[in-house]
């Protein structure tokens, strides 16, 4: 049993402040159509974020605020974790969508506006439940190094960071050193493999030197270590940083943490749309941090979250299958 008492470590999130619109594919043909290769994450302009909605006209749509790490601070304040996010939306009705939900789950929302439109992340989702990314940063670009400051920090006692913030590393520079002065740990969740291949180099350099614990898939471990066995890759990531995680999908995952590699089994369930899956795992996984429950109990939390979100479509699970969770970390 946990007990619901122990003081909690307080999570601040950074990320792309987006608005999630989950398509689900009739056909896989729209993908080819625009180029984007299965399982990946594509930037897109504006332009093209419209020629894929009319594209996908007659798919089945649903609508929920996004962004990988605020999918993750979602996760964590519907666990009962003091939370904060940080990032840029429109002064628009999409942005305030964004807005309204981070208030609903009791998430800080330390959030800046810009007159241009808020970002769009389209995730088409295949028939077997994989999804593919083309997002519209909008104004999710917006947030820049010139916006942190050292008020944002505070209070707060980890952060955690979503790769795809890396397209602007100045940026992710100043979120480590004010993280680094208010002396807090720090996660990455890598992404996207092709995130991490069009930087490898930066990443490879802020894992060795300031991140604490690492998010990775099978993609983005291969990409970041070059070992396409998820043992190897976990081992050489795990040597950059004090905890390494491997999400090897229907296998569950890999933990490295002190020497000590656990294997962590899946949640059977039905997959209908993995979207949110990665970023629900990283919210269980850190939940276990912040209680010091240690790294095998936080990977089985995280594989817990990651197969409650992929039976719903998009990355939001309803309050009633919170409930439940809840109680079963509670008094399992």
């Amino acid at each position: 049993m946990i007990n619901p008492f122990t003081p909690m470590k307080k999570i601040l999130g950074i990320g792309n402040a987006l608005v999630d619109v989950i398509t689900f594919l009739n056909k896989d043909e729209v993908l080819t159509q625009f180029g984007f290769p299965r399982g990946s994450m594509q930037l897109i302009d504006a332009a093209v974020s419209l020629q894929v909605e009319d594209a996908t006209l007659d798919c089945k749509k649903h609508k929920a605020s996004g962004g990988s790490a605020a999918n993750t601070i979602h996760g964590l304040a519907k666990l009962g974790v003091e939370t904060g996010f940080i990032g840029t939306v429109g002064r628009d009705d999409t942005g305030k969508f964004f807005r309204d939900d981070m208030l609903r789950a009791g998430i800080a929302p330390l959030l800046s506006e810009s007159d241009t439109a808020t970002g769009i992340s389209r995730a088409m989702v295949s028939a077997d439940g994989e999804r593919t990314m083309a997002t519209f940063l909008g104004a999710a670009v917006e947030l820049s190094a010139s916006r942190m400051t050292p008020a944002l920090f505070r209070g707060y006692d980890h952060l955690h960071l979503e790769g795809y913030l890396v397209l602007n590393q100045a940026l992710v520079e100043s979120a480590l050193g004010l993280a680094s002065q208010q002396k807090m740990t720090i996660s990455l969740d890598l992404a996207s493999y092709n995130v991490v291949e069009a930087n490898l180099a930066f990443l490879q350099r802020i894992v060795e030197h300031n991140i604490d614990i690492v998010f990775a898939n099978e993609e983005e471990a291969t990409a970041f270590t070059g070992f396409s066995d998820p043992y190897k890759a976990l081992t050489a990531i795990s040597a950059q940083c004090g905890t390494a995680v491997v999400k090897i999908g229907e296998k569950g995952s890999l933990v490295h943490q002190g020497g000590n590699t656990y294997t962590v089994a899946p949640v059977k369930v039905n997959c209908l749309d993995t979207t949110g899956a990665g970023d629900l795992y990283a919210a269980g996984f850190l939940y276990g941090f912040a209680a010091s429950l240690g790294p095998e109990k936080s990977g089985r939390i995280g594989s817990l979250l990651a197969g409650k979100v992929i039976e719903v479509p998009g990355a939001k699970i309803s309050d009633t299958t919170w409930a439940t969770i809840r109680q079963n970390i509670l008094f399992p």
